[in-house]
């Protein structure tokens, strides 16, 4: 009988319905990029383009769209190089080592997750700390409504500044300033998301739950894994959401100012050599990994919160 349910799953009915209805949510996009690419195709066909059209892109980048993970040395070879003689190997200087958008992008998604992970900690702990103790909400409140504001970038030379004074102790961890600093402007762009949705959803927690809580006499411990975090977790999903959305940004911001290996120093030196096409790239790998994280934590919240915010 199991058999005979699960082989008709797999009849041509059921698979032409299931094409139809996938039809539905990929046909439209799939003609809008279609109708922007062209129109992108004809707007930049001309003699002197402001940008490269996408057959232009599409050619110039085709190592890097199929071989995303290559690394290797770059070396300058001189004529006195091309000579065969013993110190031929010695002639040899090694300016930079290229990387390929997908070794690039894994250096900005490492940075990322730390940066994340620490706000994510931190944000949820304070907010329902917030969330549950009045006078912190009314004290503390106007302040980080004031911080939040600031944009992330005006936060990379204070944090510089300040990691100056302890470089010695960051070395000794695996980081320097400008490693540090850009973590701390992820850190501090997407806590405060974090922190004020889940103190609002503390605060949201139905005053029949409690009511119930106080019947049953639920200790603190039981009161906080039972109602309050299963009512808070819509809230703190949705602060996560929009904070990984934000660490994105301001991780590829701060790459474009402190240099080294990532996709936002790869658009800065692009645009610096002139290279449109790689420009463009990068942005498209910018534009998918931060759809890609987003649904990430998108599906991680319907997975644990069990809702559809």
């Amino acid at each position: 009988m199991a058999t005979g349910s699960l082989s008709s799953k797999f009849t041509a009915n059921y698979i032409g319905e299931w094409l139809q209805q996938q039809a539905r949510y990929i046909i439209p996009p799939v003609l809008a990029l279609v109708f922007l690419l062209g129109t992108w195709q004809m707007l930049c066909s001309g003699k002197t383009p402001p940008l490269p059209p996408p057959s232009k892109v599409w050619q110039e980048t085709q190592e890097y769209i199929w071989h995303p993970f290559f690394d290797r040395d770059v070396y300058d070879v001189s004529a006195k190089d091309k000579v065969d003689s013993p110190a031929r190997k010695e002639l040899k200087e090694k300016l930079t080592i290229e990387k390929g958008l997908g070794v690039k992008t894994m250096v900005s998604l490492r940075r990322v997750a730390i940066g994340y992970t620490a706000s994510a900690l931190i944000g949820i702990s304070l907010g329902i700390a917030i969330g549950t103790n009045v006078f912190l909400y009314r004290a503390f409140d106007p302040i980080f409504q004031v911080l939040r504001t600031i944009p992330p970038l005006a936060w990379l030379p204070i944090a510089m500044s300040a990691f100056q004074g302890v470089n010695e102790s960051l070395k000794s961890i695996g980081l320097d300033v400008t490693e540090a600093a850009a973590l701390f402007v992820i850190f501090v762009t997407s806590i405060w998301p974090i922190l004020m949705n889940t103190a609002v959803g503390v605060q949201q927690v139905p005053q029949d739950y409690r009511n119930v809580s106080r019947v049953l006499r639920l200790s603190k411990f039981d009161y906080f894994i039972t109602i309050l975090m299963p009512s808070a977790a819509p809230y703190i999903f949705t602060g996560l959401r929009i904070a990984v959305g934000l660490s994105w940004l301001a991780i590829v911001a701060a790459e474009m100012l402190t240099g080294g290996v990532g996709i936002g120093f790869f658009i800065w030196d692009s645009y610096n050599s002139q290279k449109s096409s790689e420009l463009i790239l990068s942005l498209v790998y910018i534009g998918l990994v931060g759809f890609m994280l987003d649904k990430v934590v998108y599906y991680l919240s319907k997975l644990v919160a069990q809702s559809d915010a």
